[in-house]
């Protein structure tokens, strides 16, 4: 979540209230996806929810609204809005037991790619200046971890959570913090493993690839060109999909 959400500030950034209203729509959902909040369980009062996150009724009401169109919340006039009781307790999910091999990862970029492609077209063409600098953030995060010897697992899922919030559109960014980090499956390509690392298989060097791709995306955000993102984050992904294909044909051929 953006940082208010966690800890709001006296004073509320200055934010567009569409881009506020859809960040209070993303914690509400995912409190009722992860469990804080349960089916019956009422939400607190307008006037809590304003002094808790540092937003204006107007606002408020509008996160409200979204929620109840999704079927998430009901209001009942005179009492307050509750959880809906309808609402899914086990939404859609895949969990490190649907990725145990690499045909199942394999099967999982395909689904990415399906979403992401457009999903970053979207952000493209909707993003604020806020969520630009949240990605380029996602890209120093990623470079530090590289740096530092680790993997960027979390810098990475990170970075395509970010995406997924520049749409404006609540449903990618629940899509992603639903599958988790899981889906960044870089344990499975080790550094004598990587497929196309050539004559250099150090695992930065993989990363520093993929760092590469991912600054592609951003460029194509920033420059708010749709067609750009999409082929970008596309050939991103058909990339990581490919390393796995080859990485599982060498398996086989053992």
């Amino acid at each position: 979540m953006p940082p208010f959400m966690d800890a709001p500030p006296p004073t509320p950034p200055l934010r567009k209230p569409r881009s506020l209203a859809h960040a209070l729509v993303e914690e509400f959902t995912a409190r009722v996806h992860d469990g804080r909040l349960s089916p019956g369980d009422k939400l607190p009062t307008e006037a809590e929810i304003m002094r808790t996150f540092g937003v204006s009724r107007t606002v408020v009401r509008e996160a409200i609204s979204k929620l109840q169109a999704a079927g998430l919340m009901q209001t009942r006039h005179g009492i307050g809005t509750f959880v809906n009781e309808r609402v899914d307790a086990t939404p859609f999910r895949i969990g490190a037991e649907q990725l145990a091999t690499l045909n199942d990862v394999i099967a999982v970029l395909e689904l990415r790619i399906g979403i992401e492609a457009e999903a970053a077209a979207l952000a493209a063409t909707r993003r604020t200046e806020v969520n630009l600098q949240a990605l380029r953030d996602t890209l120093a995060a990623f470079t530090r971890a590289v740096a530092e010897g680790g993997d960027a697992v979390a810098a990475d899922f990170q970075f395509h959570l970010e995406i997924a919030r520049a749409t404006q559109n609540v449903h990618f960014s629940a899509m992603l913090a639903a599958l988790g980090s899981s889906i960044i499956p870089r344990a499975r390509l080790t550094a004598s493993s990587i497929p196309d690392a050539g004559s250099d298989a150090r695992p930065a060097s993989y990363l520093e690839k993929v760092n590469a791709e991912h600054e592609s995306i951003v460029s194509a955000i920033a420059a708010r060109d749709p067609e750009a993102a999409r082929t970008a984050m596309r050939i991103h992904l058909a990339n990581s999909r490919e390393r796995r294909r080859l990485l599982s044909e060498q398996q086989a051929a053992r």
